[in-house]
């Protein structure tokens, strides 16, 4: 029997995992939520999906599009709510919705790790979210540190990491963030992503540095990461191959920017030009030539589109499926991911 699956909050990522639930075999989307009027209920009613209201239906209904009901209506319907809403309602909607109907649910990276309690990156810690009821998958930036640096740690042992995130301004529909003509560091220490990824890879010591550039392509990270052996550049490139939801790119192929990147992932035929996978640029991967064990890699994220199949993800293994690298595959082969 297929999974019964709703998004809560039909925007950046919700939308993104809307279609790529209703791709699953397994499982089948019931419907997503709105809460306005707006170009975006227009595409998900054109696209077959059955749109539930969070509060006043009138505008709707003035723009012609059909409500199967309320959100509420919706509960009853669903085994799984992937929680799109924007940051800290999706705590709101937990207390008001999932659990006085007793429907599990997975959060953004938006919300705190203990909304959930189990944060996730599919690579990494799969079996933690079997048979929870509540997963929070973690922000585009930390899955995109947590797939490589899983791999890593897994090869060569992980003693410490410093990692400097390149991040976008705004989403590329964004006409209200920033900055426009500007370089805007993050005055905390460490920046968030550092707690965050420890949330998952548990035990990484890592310190993390963020700043704000004028794009709104990707995110760039700039990783250095001392290890309890020496690497070998060839074997570190061969395992970022070799890995789900990696993707080794190489100047000689002319990929160069993350603007490059993104016309690659529209040539490769991704919904949307999206890129999934996190990109590390071949060439940018070295090894400290004084003879110490650190290894130093740049890698681009794609903030709108990597934490997608790890939602799915989610729902299998909240939903009782105990073998990761069968999600990871039947996910990867439904979106067309490698």
């Amino acid at each position: 029997m297929a999974i019964r699956v709703a998004v809560n909050g039909y925007g950046t990522i919700g939308k993104r995992v809307a279609d790529a639930v209703a791709l699953q075999k397994d499982m089948k989307l019931v419907g997503v939520t709105a809460n306005s009027y707006s170009w975006l209920t227009e595409v998900a009613q054109k696209k077959g999906y059955d749109i539930y209201s969070i509060g006043d239906q009138e505008a709707f209904k003035q723009n012609g599009i059909k409500i199967a009901g309320t959100i509420q209506d919706l509960m009853g319907k669903v085994d799984v709510i992937v929680d799109g809403a924007p940051k800290k309602i999706g705590k709101e909607n937990l207390e008001k919705f999932y659990k006085p109907n007793r429907i599990k649910a997975t959060f953004q990276g938006g919300e705190k790790h203990a909304t959930a309690g189990t944060s996730f990156v599919a690579q990494c810690n799969y079996n933690e979210a079997v048979g929870k009821d509540y997963v929070r998958v973690v922000s585009c930036n930390t899955t995109g540190l947590v797939r490589t640096l899983n791999e890593i740690n897994r090869l060569y042992g992980i003693d410490s990491v410093h990692a400097t995130m390149i991040r976008r301004g705004a989403d590329p529909a964004d006409i209200y963030h920033g900055p426009i003509n500007g370089i805007v560091p993050v005055l905390e220490m460490p920046s968030h992503h550092g707690p965050d990824v420890q949330t998952v890879l548990k035990g990484v010591e890592i310190f993390t540095t963020a700043l704000s550039v004028s794009t709104t392509l990707m995110h760039v990270h700039s990783i250095i990461a001392d290890l309890k052996r020496k690497p070998d550049i060839q074997e570190v490139i061969q395992r970022f191959k070799d890995a789900a939801r990696i993707r080794v790119v190489r100047n000689a192929e002319v990929i160069r920017s993350t603007a490059q990147i993104m016309e690659l992932a529209k040539d490769l035929g991704f919904a949307r030009g999206d890129m999934p996978e996190i990109c590390v640029w071949e060439e940018a991967i070295g090894i400290d030539p004084n003879g110490h064990n650190k290894l130093f890699y740049m890698q681009a994220v794609h903030q709108e589109s990597d934490v997608v199949p790890e939602n799915v993800d989610a729902i299998r293994a909240m939903m009782g499926e105990k073998d990761a690298q069968k999600s990871i595959r039947m996910t990867n082969e439904a979106m067309g991911i490698k």
